[in-house]
């Protein structure tokens, strides 16, 4: 046993010193190598999604998650492995939600929708009514009460085709989901029906995380989104006779809040122990997947930079965490909690990277900074264009580590291609089976890549004379 220990220790040893003498091309070439040859990502998500399931904040699978990730972290050898308590809504979507469109007494066709997160349920018996269609709050506010007190609200504004950032279309039509029972409130409707945030037309409701703010529990109206497919169908037939009515089932509830975990692991810097990068994703998902894209992809890819490093033989010189992020769906209070105990400790994060955007082939990243350290990024471009990574652009960075944010760190967001990610995002095809092993790899290389160039060059060019040039 301890020749076997003796004969590891050496050849960390050896390995450190050979990485010493590498360019950044050469570590770089490691780093891909290793992941693309013994990855370990894919048979993670492998288990996250097929052995576990969903993992809304405060299931089951949400608690045996953490469990599984605390236990494959604390395998690879890491300086330190905890759970990080924060306490989290449990909201249960109970029976399959059912909807129909009638067009008159007897005669309807079923249509497919889906509880919006934080919703309430409808009546026991189901709520039907006529429906009201708009594309905006302004058209809600222009009909007024007069005409939509005691009907449901159709908010049916879809995502923008033609913009090439489809986070941008997103970002451009979530407020209905999101505060659209809010605002039909105030006008007397008494449910609202949301088009799903899906650049494709198909049949699969997706859901998301809806608001009442404060209102008293008896003033809430139950919210569900509608696929893309009978949104059309829902449109087209009001056009044809506004008279119709829409009846729809949900059986959800908000029970109180239960703890759970961010799941932290650290590898202590050599240099600058106190001096914090992290990289990071969401471990809980919605519940109609398994939540392989949003975002197990992200956590598994975290899970591997801490691997891939010690795999190549790279000993950080800064503190590097990896923080597996509970709750991101529908509170946040992970990523605001793991903010609140950092500013408790003066904990200096330095860095922090976040991947939420699916598992497809990475393209690059976005950069919440200054312009002296997107500057010292831009001319690290050259590095990463063998690995056809080409997007470095400012921009958000991720919700979980946007509460780090200073004047002077960097956050920075992984940039996968996203023009499929709608089409499983908050869905019920979110599922593994929609993962390529491949892509998935070359996204936890692309991480690790960057953590390693900001680890060894720090976060301020001006300062330090060894930055790359451009």
């Amino acid at each position: 046993m301890r020749i076997l220990k003796f004969t590891t220790f050496l050849y960390s040893i050896l390995l450190s010193l050979n990485l010493s003498a590498q360019t950044d091309e050469e570590v770089l070439k490691t780093i891909y190598k290793q992941t693309l040859t013994n990855g370990k990502s894919y048979d993670w998500l492998n288990h996250l999604s097929n052995q576990i399931g969903s993992r809304l904040s405060g299931s089951l699978g949400a608690e045996r998650a953490v469990a599984y990730t605390k236990e494959e972290l604390e395998k690879l050898g890491l300086d330190k492995v905890w759970l990080q308590p924060v306490m989290v809504p449990k909201w249960v979507r109970g029976a399959k939600e059912f909807a129909f469109i009638e067009t008159e007494p007897g005669k309807t066709t079923n249509v497919n929708i889906c509880a919006l997160g934080g919703s309430v349920a409808t009546p026991a018996l189901g709520l039907k009514a006529e429906v009201v269609e708009v594309k905006n709050f302004e058209e809600l506010k222009a009909l007024g009460p007069e005409k939509i007190e005691g009907k449901i609200v159709f908010y049916n504004r879809p995502m923008q085709a033609d913009l090439i950032h489809t986070f941008e279309a997103y970002g451009g039509c979530v407020n209905q989901r999101y505060e659209g029972a809010l605002e039909a409130i105030k006008y007397g409707a008494v449910g609202v029906i949301v088009r799903s945030m899906n650049l494709r037309m198909d049949d699969l409701p997706h859901t998301g995380s809806m608001t009442y703010e404060n209102l008293p529990v008896d003033r809430r109206i139950p919210s569900a989104a509608i696929s893309t497919n009978d949104a059309k169908l829902l449109s087209t037939m009001l056009k044809l006779d506004n008279n119709i009515k829409f009846y729809f089932k949900q059986n959800c509830k908000q029970l109180k809040d239960v703890q759970s975990y961010n799941v932290i692991g650290e590898i202590t810097g050599s240099e600058f122990p106190n001096e914090y990068m992290i990289v990071g994703g969401h471990l809980d998902s919605w519940d109609l997947g398994d939540g392989s894209h949003d975002d197990g992809a992200g956590v598994v890819q975290s899970m591997d930079v801490l691997r891939l490093l010690k795999e190549s033989g790279i000993t950080p010189k800064r503190s590097i965490r990896v923080v597996l992020f509970m709750n991101e769906e529908n509170g946040l209070l992970g990523g605001n909690k793991y903010a609140a105990v950092a500013k408790q400790k003066n904990e200096n994060h330095v860095f922090a990277l976040e991947s939420d955007s699916g598992g497809f082939t990475p393209r690059g990243f976005s950069f919440d900074c200054n312009d002296a350290a997107f500057n010292q990024v831009l001319s690290w471009q050259q590095l990463f264009k063998p690995y056809l990574i080409h997007y470095f652009e400012k921009g958000g960075s991720g919700a979980d580590v946007g509460p780090l944010k200073t004047e002077s760190n960097v956050l920075a967001g992984l940039r996968p291609d996203s023009q499929r990610y709608f089409d499983h995002h908050h869905a019920s095809n979110d599922t593994f089976d929609a993962i390529n092993k491949r892509e998935l790899e070359l996204g936890a290389a692309t991480m690790t890549s960057l953590i390693y160039l900001f680890d060894k060059y720090g976060v301020n060019p001006i300062s330090n004379k060894n930055v790359i040039k451009n």
